[in-house]
């Protein structure tokens, strides 16, 4: 039997999804925005997920392309809503699944912003420098080591349980996408960054004890309701350590040191399917765009340093160049 209200339909599925495919919290709250979205417009048009067509459907997708939404914003509401249809048919909430014969707008293959070896180690500079105390300085300087030396995901990183840091390690077991776990060796400055840290966290979280508070599960513990720092503080960490180190602001992302440690990788000889296993990539397509990066930079190398590459210049001009040259060295 169906649920009996459109917010019981979203609140049903996302619980299915959490406890079957162990859905990550910022997965479901994606689920939740793009699901919501479509019953604002729905109720306005006196649709409801038990009643939707695919010509409904596709008006709604109409909709958010009129609104400008972007592309890739189109294509993740039109999979939250594949899923959910899928769902109710499979739960004989409907005897139809309108949405499954719907084509989207795909999503555009963008090539991955990423970061140059000098602006990431100006960053690495940079957080080593900011922060209010010792403390704050040292814990940054962790972050940021471990998040170019693994590629971990933003969410990931931020809440790593301090179990895993234990004992000097030389790789950290990492929970990924899906609860699936992933093991991601650790360069030498992300150890020594980490041990320092670890040695500091853990003065400060005895002392917490010594007055009857509880001590933190977390490597980077924070006294928000999370228990750990949150995504958008290590965003905005990110954002000011790009301006201390001179690096436009807009370049730098928690995913894009994500990007410079597969790309950096790949550039200097690592496997594709290594590179997948380290990100924690199920499809190997997926880990693929970095080469199609590489090959740009390859390809913008080639055209600002190679002579014959110059605009207006032929082979006979360059040989003209190199002969002058040589003409003058022998006549000295």
């Amino acid at each position: 039997m169906a649920p009996s209200s459109q917010s019981l339909w979203i609140e049903t599925f996302l619980e299915a999804q959490a406890a079957e495919l162990g859905a990550s919290p910022n997965t479901l709250a994606a689920y939740m925005r793009d699901l919501s979205a479509f019953t604002d417009w729905a109720k306005r048009k006196h649709v409801t997920f038990e009643t939707a067509t695919q010509a409904q459907i596709e008006d709604f997708l109409l909709f958010c392309d009129a609104e400008g939404l972007a592309q890739a914003t189109r294509a993740r509401r039109l999979s939250a809503l594949k899923q959910l249809f899928r769902f109710a048919f499979e739960e004989g909430w409907r005897d139809s699944n309108p949405a499954v014969q719907i084509r989207g707008p795909g999503r555009s293959k963008r090539l991955p912003k990423t970061l140059e070896v000098t602006e990431v180690d100006a960053l690495l500079a940079a957080a080593r420098e900011t922060g209010r105390t010792p403390q704050d300085r040292l814990r940054n300087t962790c972050l940021m080591e471990l998040l170019y030396a693994t590629g971990m995901r933003v969410t990931e990183l931020v809440s790593l349980p301090v179990s895993a840091a234990r004992g000097n390690p030389q790789m950290l077991l990492v929970r990924g996408k899906g609860d699936k776990e992933r093991m991601v060796p650790l360069s030498p400055p992300a150890r020594e960054a980490l041990a320092v840290w670890l040695s500091v966290r853990d003065k400060a979280e005895e002392e917490k004890r010594t007055k009857g508070k509880h001590a933190s599960l977390f490597l980077f513990p924070s006294r928000g309701a999370l228990g750990h720092v949150t995504r958008n503080w290590f965003h905005t960490l990110i954002k000011d350590l790009a301006i201390t180190a001179g690096v436009p602001p807009e370049k730098v992302t928690p995913h894009t040191l994500r990007h410079a440690f597969a790309t950096h990788l790949l550039a200097n000889g690592a496997d594709l399917r290594v590179i997948q296993t380290l990100l924690g990539h199920a499809d190997l397509s997926t880990t693929e765009i970095y080469t199609h990066v590489l090959d740009e930079r390859l390809h913008e190398l080639v055209t600002t340093h190679h002579p014959l590459a110059r605009e207006g210049e032929s082979r006979s001009d360059s040989g003209t160049r190199k002969s002058s040259g040589s003409t003058s060295s022998d006549g000295q």
